[in-house]
């Protein structure tokens, strides 16, 4: 579902004469439908990098970053949006919501966005922010006044939403209270079971170990020096 074929990636420092700084070269990986595969390495490896080379936030410098059908690094702008709705989800780390939204329309919002009914989609929002201990309070308010334990919480609610074939997942259990963090990696394991291709960073050791079936150190696809 998810394959990577010697793709690399550079930075340019235009602040600094514009100097090229190469991050990531030959990186390869394939990711079959329900398998999650964590990624590993030091802080700096490149971890994040990889992911958000795979969502389409950074361009590939080459290679090719194929999700389903789609060639991430060569794509039109309108193919990645596409691909994001409907393939491909991304729980990061931050909550990024318009204000004033209330809640329960930013969590239903990934399944209206794929044609789903008003009803099919708040059904679906109630039960994963009931599911998240999201008080139902809460859910008409706009979750950027929330705590930052609520917002991780009313993130996950939302990846989760749509029943993406493909997902990256970074740190999706940090922080985590030790009940909620039990339903996440339930929610993880159902998404596997599902048949979806998961792609994750957890530097929750025992969270990794139950939930991905393989692991790669990114530290490998680090350029070698010259």
């Amino acid at each position: 579902m998810i394959h990577i074929d010697n793709l690399s990636k550079s930075f340019t420092l235009h602040n600094q004469g514009s100097a090229v700084i190469p991050v990531m070269a030959d990186a390869n990986l394939t990711v079959a439908a329900g398998e999650c595969l964590a990624l590993t390495g030091a802080s700096g490896a490149g971890k994040s990098t990889l992911m958000r080379l795979i969502y389409g936030n950074y361009l590939a410098a080459g290679g090719r970053i194929l999700v389903g059908d789609v060639d991430v690094a060569t794509s039109e702008p309108r193919d990645i949006l596409q691909l994001r709705r409907e393939t491909l989800g991304y729980v990061s780390q931050f909550l990024r919501v318009v204000p004033r939204v209330p809640t329960l329309e930013v969590v239903a919002e990934p399944l209206l966005a794929v044609g789903k009914s008003p009803e099919e989609a708040l059904t679906r929002a109630k039960m994963l922010l009931g599911r998240l201990n999201i008080p139902e309070r809460l859910w008409s308010l706009s979750p950027t006044t929330f705590s930052g334990g609520e917002q991780q919480r009313v993130n996950i609610a939302r990846g989760f939403a749509h029943n993406y074939p493909a997902m990256l997942l970074d740190e999706p259990t940090a922080s985590l209270d030790p009940t909620n963090r039990e339903t996440v990696l339930h929610l993880i394991e159902e998404a596997k079971a599902r048949g979806a291709a998961i792609i994750g960073i957890f530097h929750d050791a025992d969270a990794r170990a139950r939930v991905a079936d393989r692991e790669i150190d990114v530290a490998q696809f680090t350029p070698k020096a010259a």
